[in-house]
């Protein structure tokens, strides 16, 4: 038996998609992390330290053949994604990066070790439409734009690495689309009708779309719809 590994377990999407897994059975423990360790253990993606605790913790268990980072920061108290070049701010534009990319990279960097060297295993990370650099019509949320974009480099990166150590291993980056949680919520008045998914929903597609990966797909961003999105 395989373990599954859920980090960022306390936010709307994490939690729903560690309950989803739980009530599949198909692996013998799901471990939920979190920076805000409600129902999870702790697991700060600006603190190595942390995420070092965090996998020598999974070490202990059955190898996890899925882990998925289902974190993201676009906004915090009176920071938030921005209009202009004028609101850029270095200490915000560090934060969103250290959370957006290179906190899911040291995820990567203390994981994948643990993952099986053979058979199928899903590093599978939460990006974004707007990290696209090809989709970008409308300009501004510098930082948040930045921290997906590296991200989804990371992805890419990641994925022709892995290859060596475990040739049927995935990469993914997963956009969810508009979901109805605490980072969505100051923007929801622009959603379109019938585009805003409940948690529950947005775990059950991802699930569906984790399922149906092919190793081809490895280092793609791939959206709710199985869709892939442009680099």
């Amino acid at each position: 038996m395989t373990s599954a590994v859920m980090i960022g377990a306390s936010g709307g999407i994490g939690a729903a998609l560690a309950e989803a897994l739980a009530d599949e059975g198909s692996y013998e423990h799901v471990y939920r992390f979190a920076r805000s360790a409600s129902g999870a253990d702790h697991l700060d993606l600006e603190q190595e330290a942390s995420i070092v605790a965090a996998a020598a913790r999974v070490a202990a268990g059955p190898p996890p053949a899925l882990v998925i980072v289902a974190t993201g920061l676009l906004h915090d108290g009176e920071a938030g994604p921005e209009k202009t070049y004028r609101d850029l701010d270095p200490v915000w534009l560090a934060r969103t990066l250290a959370v957006n990319a290179i906190g899911p990279a040291l995820v990567a960097k203390h994981f994948l070790p643990l993952m099986p060297k053979t058979g199928r295993s899903v590093l599978a990370i939460l990006s974004a439409r707007v990290g696209s650099i090809s989709d970008n019509r409308l300009g501004g949320w510098y930082g948040y734009r930045m921290g997906k974009a590296a991200l989804n480099q990371l992805i890419r990166t990641l994925s022709i690495e892995d290859k060596r150590r475990n040739d049927r291993g995935i990469v993914i980056g997963l956009h969810p689309g508009t979901v109805d949680t605490a980072l969505s919520k100051p923007f929801q008045a622009n959603v379109r009708a019938g585009t805003l998914f409940t948690p529950d929903r947005a775990a059950s597609q991802l699930l569906d779309v984790i399922d149906e990966l092919k190793v081809t797909d490895s280092g793609k961003v791939i959206d709710f719809e199985g869709k892939e999105v442009a680099p």
